[in-house]
This record gives C-alpha cells, sequence and structure tokens, in this order.
C-alpha cells in the first residue's frame, strides 16, 4: 500500500510514577525532516527516537514532541518514608545535641523535607529509555496506519481520475478520422481559394503535410502508455510520490501536445478536461511518500 505524507498520533506509558505522553504528526515535503520537542530531562532520547521513526518514514515534515509528567494527574500516591535514613538522622540529631546542648531539634516537617526521606523520584535513564521505545513502537505503529489509510483514500482518488482518463483518450480516436477529414476538406478549400495557380497535385501534398503534423495518434499511444504505469506504480505501492510526480509531468505535457494539436472542439473539449484530471492528480501525489 502506498502511504500519504499526512499522519497523526498520540499516545502515553506510565513509568513509575511519571507519565510519558508521545505525539506524532507529519506533512508534506520533499525529503523527511524530523523535529524533536522535548524537555531537557528527555533529550537524551533523540537520536534513538529519530533512528526508529527513519526506519519506518521516508518523506515528510514530521515533528515528534516527547513530554514527560511526574505524577499521573488524578491517582493518589502513597507516600512512604526512608526507615534507614530515619534511623541516620536519629543517631545524627543525638550527636549534634550531645555537642551542642542548647540546639532545636527536628521538627516533623524539616524531617520529611529532608532529601531523599520520602523516596527517590528520579527514573532510572535506561528504564527511561527502554518504556519510551516501547511507547514509540506503539505510537509510530498507530501513525503508520493513519498514513495508510490516508493513503488508500488518495490512491482511489488517483485511480478513480486514470479510469476517467482512460475513458476520455478512447473517446477521442473515433473523432479523429472524421475530424481530420473535415479539416482538409476546410483547408483544401481555403487554398485553392488563396493561390489558383497551384494544382491539385501541389495542394494534395500540402494538406497531407499538414495532415501529418496534426495527427495526434502517438500523443493518444503515450497517454495509454503513461495511464498504464499510473496504475501500475499505484497498484504496486511503496514510495511512490516522486515516481508518479514524474508522471503528471508526462501526462501533462501529452494533454498540452493533444490541445495545440485539436483541429475539433470536441477533442479540445477533452484535451482541457484531460489537463484538468491531471492536475487533481498531481494535487494527490504531493501528499505521497
Amino acid at each position: 500500500m502506498i502511504q500519504s505524507m499526512t499522519g497523526y498520533a498520540a499516545d502515553r506509558r506510565a513509568v513509575g510514577n511519571a507519565v510519558v505522553h508521545l505525539e506524532l504528526k507529519s506533512v508534506n515535503a520533499r525529503f523527511l525532516d524530523i523535529v524533536f520537542r522535548a524537555g531537557e530531562e528527555l533529550r537524551f532520547l533523540d537520536m534513538p527516537l529519530r533512528e526508529a521513526l527513519s526506519a519506518h518514514v521516508q518523506r515528510g515534515k514530521l515533528e515528534c514532541r516527547l513530554n514527560l509528567v511526574l505524577h499521573q494527574v488524578g491517582v493518589s500516591r502513597e507516600l512512604t518514608f526512608d526507615a534507614g535514613l530515619l534511623d541516620q538522622l536519629v543517631r545524627l540529631e543525638r550527636s549534634v545535641r550531645h555537642a551542642l546542648p542548647d540546639a532545636a531539634p527536628l521538627s516533623v516537617a524539616e524531617v520529611l523535607r529532608w532529601p531523599g526521606m520520602l523516596g527517590d523520584e528520579s527514573i532510572d535513564p535506561a528504564q527511561l529509555q527502554a518504556e519510551c521505545l516501547l511507547l514509540a513502537k506503539d505510537a509510530i505503529d498507530e501513525f503508520i496506519a493513519s498514513r495508510l489509510r490516508e493513503g488508500a483514500k488518495l490512491a482511489a482518488t488517483i485511480l478513480e481520475r486514470v479510469a476517467r482518463m482512460r475513458e476520455l483518450v478512447i473517446k477521442v480516436g473515433p473523432m479523429l478520422p472524421q475530424a481530420l477529414a473535415d479539416y482538409q476538406q476546410r483547408l483544401a478549400t481555403k487554398l485553392r481559394e488563396a493561390v489558383a495557380a497551384l494544382d491539385e497535385e501541389r495542394i494534395r501534398q500540402e494538406v497531407g503535410v499538414f495532415a501529418a503534423r496534426i495527427d495526434v495518434a502517438e500523443e493518444l499511444a503515450r497517454l495509454n502508455t503513461h495511464l498504464d504505469e499510473v496504475q501500475r506504480v499505484v497498484e504496486k505501492g511503496g514510495a511512490v510520490g516522486k515516481r508518479l510526480d514524474f508522471l503528471m509531468q508526462e501526462l501533462n505535457r501529452e494533454a498540452n501536445t493533444l490541445a495545440s494539436k485539436s483541429v475539433s472542439g470536441e477533442v479540445t473539449a477533452i484535451a482541457l478536461e484531460l489537463k484538468l484530471l491531471i492536475e487533481q492528480m498531481r494535487e494527490q501525489v504531493q501528499n505521497l511518500e
């Protein structure tokens, strides 16, 4: 399946007493451009996450936001003190009061505020990295799924335009012989009126040369060939954006030539509709990876 360069995913994961939030969103771009936004405590995850994202995404401007919330909102936290540290403080206080009898004793509030008394809230970096990479895996899976869903819609739109263009190209074929015959008759009449001295053989030669120049059979054949290739590329899937963009240029070139060679109002109208369909496809292709 083909992927759109537009995608979004967000997920969260509990790590100890904290919660890590990860958000991924992307828009179209010529190349892969990853923008990493995170607090200082998470900056060391920049390269691991970039590598994880680069393994799954080839094109697009991708923004990765990573946030660490130290306490889960709405979740009560049971406080416990460090008994060993409390024993040390008691012994130290006795030693200090033995040396300084007038020293004020430690209050309960001072004891509870002592660094480390209510436990260490810091998170081991190795554990944090492991949990964040697991979070990133889930978020990337959802992110790719969103790009695939959008890509499927774009592919369907492109194939609809291809089918309509095939109908128009087929429609042009039967029009050409009569359109050319009518145009040759009008041109021959004008030549006879303009240069009465020319013989009929010279007029037929001039009309034949001009008719060859306005023959669009080759353009119609190339249009069909390019449409076959567009359908093949879309159905094959993968990173197809650049290839399809090139094919849009080729289709547009043939449609322009068809319009410039047209000797019939009906053929001109079809050429203009072809150009409109190509432009609609080009807009969709710009969003494909």
